[in-house]
Order: C-alpha cells, then structure tokens, then sequence
C-alpha cells in the first residue's frame, strides 16, 4: 500500500520559511518522480516544484522560482520543500505526489498522492 505522509505546514509571517518533508512507503522511491502541488482556497490545484529519482532534473513554477527549494533523500525515501520568502498569495494545502518519468508538471502524470499540509502565511 502506498502511502505520502506530509508535514511541516503552518502559520508563518510573510517574508518567512518553511520546510517541508513528505515521507514515502509502499513505492520505490528512489525511481519515482516527485512532486509537489499546493490548492489555495477557492482554487484549482497548481504545480509548484517536480524533482526527478536522481535529482539531477528539478523545475518549478515560476511564482516560486528563486524562493523554493525542491529537495529529496532517496535512502530516508523523502522529498522536501524548502520554502523562504513566503508571501501571503502562497497560502495553501500543499501535497506531495509520486509518478514516473524525469519531471512534469500534469497532475495527471502523478498517481499517488497525500493528504496535504495546510500552510498559511499572514500579512
């Protein structure tokens, strides 16, 4: 059984940072693409950072460009999400996601996903 448990959400002011950690099981890990969408309140679900097995490939949305980090651990099975600079318009549920290939930014191109960390960032 699959399973992406994420963590490290929350209140943060504006201008702060937040990590996040996603954990897997039940996937092979260290072959998967990993990803990460966020869904603001009122919104449809958004790509924000992929992060292929060998982390040699990483890409992001440029909203977040320059201030997200994408990271993994391939032996600890665990992607991160190093967010700095936050601003308020990145408040959202944020999820992880496992798929296959080198790195997307579809959804659709994703097949296990968690149940997401709220994160919110005040003004």
């Amino acid at each position: 059984q699959v399973q992406l448990v994420e963590s490290g959400g929350g209140l943060v002011q504006a201008g702060g940072s937040l990590r996040l950690s996603c954990v897997a099981s039940g996937v092979f890990f260290s072959r998967s693409l990993m990803g990460w969408f966020r869904q603001a309140p009122g919104k449809e679900r958004e790509f924000v950072a992929a992060i292929s097995w060998s982390s040699r490939s990483t890409s992001y949305t440029d909203s977040v460009k320059g201030r997200f980090i994408i990271s993994r651990d391939n032996a600890e099975s665990t992607v991160y999400l190093q967010m700095n600079s936050l601003k308020p318009e990145d408040t959202a549920d944020y999820y992880c996601a496992a798929g296959e290939g080198t790195t997307s930014f579809n959804e659709h191109d994703y097949d296990y996903w968690g149940q997401g960390t709220q994160v919110t960032v005040s003004s």
